[in-house]
């Protein structure tokens, strides 16, 4: 199972980005679990100054604007 982080204040592409993430996952069949976090504080924690982040089982993978659907796949997948 996938832990997956989606880092941003709760703005529309933060949603979106929280959204795209389940539907690879689903798509794609992969268990994963989404959390999202708004803490300012906690998103500084993994040097995203640009939201939204994305966070793989501990690891940035994209920060800022919405991720490519197959670069995320590919995140998803790997």
């Amino acid at each position: 199972m996938k832990d997956v982080k989606v880092l941003g204040p709760g703005c529309k592409r933060c949603e979106a980005a929280e959204a795209m993430v389940r539907d690879a996952a689903s798509r794609l069949g992969i268990d994963v679990t989404v959390e999202k976090v708004t803490d300012y504080a906690e998103i500084a924690r993994f040097g995203v100054a640009s939201t939204p982040g994305i966070v793989i089982d501990g690891k940035v993978v994209h920060a800022g604007g919405l991720p490519q659907e197959g670069a995320l796949e590919k995140w998803l997948q790997s």
